[in-house]
């Protein structure tokens, strides 16, 4: 009865990860990547206007940075796993094969963040106000795309007896022939391991909470949340590395992921400790406030008379409201 209780305890896989509408695959893994990036452009968008910046700013950053994301987490993916590519019985067009999965996200964040520093500096607005409205939501589509691993079958930890770990099961296709990424499953239980997809991605959550809770708490601006961000990453990222079991390239006996999460988090905790404290106005997160049409100033003082900005009592005799 035990031994039944903890195989029911198990986390099953899905039976598959890709559906068909006649020829056109769906795959679970690009539909929970999409959903993430909606997902965060939406919460960007609030964020970023909250704190005064021009909602048409993050579309135009958008632009740039999902299709560079892809890229530098295709590049970095190939990179650090490039043996199951090229070599003897590879085929190496399926570095192309973004459907498939693997994509890495500290390439994706690198390269996407060069290509929205690029746009802002000739858009010629601050980058730091931008990267710490979206660094929360950038960790929280992390979130949301890992669900997309459970699909594939793929970033699982070592075998284990735990009661939640995961079942991977045997997947093949219509001719019966091994599909893991493609299959549907036979129901026979290949392995049961740590499922590091599912750690990952309630430690995401739990930096997005923290995040968010840090902003307000600490008054962090001038590019602290995205450093912070980072860091926290970083750091759970470093632990699942050590758990996995898939193959991968090594150095000095530690997975290459292993090595660049630490750096990545020395560095990014020595830059947040470093950046300026406290939080911008909202001409500092868009100096185009000032120059495009009324000032932002001007604005603000036509909607509210003087003795609201001032200090005195409002026309309704009301106490002002202090921002």
């Amino acid at each position: 009865m035990g031994v039944e209780t903890m195989i029911l305890a198990n986390i099953p896989s899905p039976p598959q990860g890709v559906w068909h509408i006649g020829p056109v695959p769906i795959r679970a893994y690009s539909l929970c990547i999409i959903t993430g990036i909606i997902i965060a452009l939406w919460l960007t968008l609030k964020r970023y206007k909250a704190k005064g910046g021009d909602p048409d700013v993050v579309w135009d950053a958008a632009i740039v940075a999902i299709p560079a994301g892809i890229i530098g987490g295709r590049l970095y993916h190939v990179i650090t796993d490039y043996d199951k590519y090229f070599g003897p019985g590879r085929d190496p067009w399926q570095a192309f094969n973004v459907a498939g999965g693997g994509l890495g996200i500290l390439g994706a964040v690198a390269l996407g963040t060069l290509a929205v520093s690029a746009l802002f500096r000739f858009k010629k607005v601050p980058l730091a106000p931008f990267a710490d409205a979206a660094a929360p939501t950038i960790i929280l589509a992390q979130a949301i795309g890992r669900l997309g691993n459970w699909f594939n079958q793929e970033l699982y930890g070592r075998p284990t007896d735990v009661p939640w770990a995961l079942d991977i099961y045997y997947r093949v296709d219509e001719a019966g022939n091994y599909a893991p990424l493609t299959g549907r499953s036979t129901g026979e239980i290949v392995a049961s391991v740590h499922p590091t997809f599912l750690y990952e991605l309630l430690w995401n959550l739990a930096v997005f909470a923290f995040l968010l809770w840090a902003e307000r708490a600490w008054r962090l601006g001038h590019g602290r949340v995205f450093a912070l961000y980072l860091a926290g990453y970083a750091l759970g990222r470093f632990f699942v590395e050590l758990m996995r079991a898939d193959e991968a390239n090594l150095i000095l006996g530690l997975r290459v992921n292993t090595w660049v999460s630490g750096i990545l988090f020395v560095i990014a905790l020595i830059v947040f400790l470093r950046l300026p404290r406290g939080q911008e106005t909202a001409d500092e997160v868009d100096p185009r406030n000032d120059r495009e049409g009324e000032p932002t100033s001007a604005v603000s003082d036509s909607a509210n008379p003087p003795a609201t900005r001032y200090g005195g009592e409002a026309h309704d005799g009301s106490k002002p409201r202090t921002y």
